[in-house]
């Protein structure tokens, strides 16, 4: 039989070679990325710390609407811990996942978003009307748009930063004034202007661009400076005295941080923008 030359391309070449499926993936591999698409499983121990949240989430919404606040406070609190362990668990344990960290964004909206914000309108704002209910709604919409814009920016913004206000520190601020007024046992229908400013504020500042420090930069592997496990420790013997009164001015002090370094560098001149001008490598697991 006769037997024909091959096509040649227009440079010449002879084309490529169909590859072999079994070796494909290899190939792929050669090619590919150093940065390997994050696993869409399901993984159980860091999930069932975010599930955890979420519960913390309900309970405190149920509790609100029970007129118990101080439950729905220290709920939103636990949910604040479970939040922070979740992801360095995944970290720690090499589990991290697309779908965890889709489902820990749901969590924290009902958390840190929805739940402090029923809290607040069922303690102080019901009895302002129109007014009330706005105040709580646009708090619920910052932290909505907080936490969509962390999860669509965490490529370009500086590790080191928050942009706005993270959606637990503010949730702690407001449930913090909660508790803090339950503590001393003054009614929150005598605080409705002052609820509604710290419902404002805290709604609003999750959705600026003033940069928060994240306190990533810190290593816990490395050595450091005595006077910081002093500090540490006397962090801790300060809220175990008094936790009402000691968490809201915490919260309220790094609320205001923000503001002070945004008005410093723009008074020293430097640039106050978070995002980042040199390329950096993206850790994944950040997301979960």
């Amino acid at each position: 039989m006769a037997t024909f030359p091959r096509r040649r391309n227009k440079n010449g070449n002879s084309p490529a070679k169909p590859k072999n499926s079994r070796f494909a993936k290899f190939a792929r591999r050669v090619r590919g990325q150093d940065e390997q698409p994050r696993s869409r499983g399901i993984y159980l121990l860091p999930n069932a710390f975010t599930t955890g949240a979420l519960f913390c989430g309900f309970f405190a919404i149920v509790m609100a609407m029970n007129q118990r606040f101080e439950h729905a406070a220290w709920a939103i609190f636990v949910a604040m811990i479970l939040d922070g362990l979740d992801g360095r668990i995944a970290r720690l344990t090499n589990t991290q996942s697309e779908f965890g960290a889709q489902y820990d964004s749901l969590a924290d909206m009902v958390s840190f978003g929805a739940a402090p914000a029923l809290v607040i309108y069922e303690w102080s704002l019901r009895g302002m009307g129109k007014l009330g209910w706005i105040a709580a709604f646009v708090y619920c919409a910052g932290a909505a748009l907080r936490l969509a814009r962390f999860n669509t920016n965490i490529e370009v913004v500086d590790k080191r930063f928050f942009q706005g206000m993270p959606s637990p520190a503010a949730a702690a601020t407001v449930v913090g004034f909660v508790l803090l007024m339950n503590d001393l046992e003054v009614p929150g229908l005598q605080l409705s202007w002052t609820s509604f400013a710290i419902a404002l504020f805290a709604g609003l500042t999750m959705v600026t661009n003033v940069p928060f420090y994240s306190f990533k930069e810190l290593n816990f592997r490395k050595s450091v400076p005595f006077i910081f496990v002093f500090v540490i420790a006397l962090v801790f013997a300060l809220v175990s005295i008094d936790p009402p009164k000691v968490m809201f001015p915490i919260f309220l002090i790094y609320g205001l941080s923000g503001y002070a370094v945004f008005f410093w560098r723009m008074a020293k001149g430097k640039p106050v923008s978070i995002v980042q001008t040199e390329h950096e490598p993206v850790d994944q697991s950040e997301r979960r």
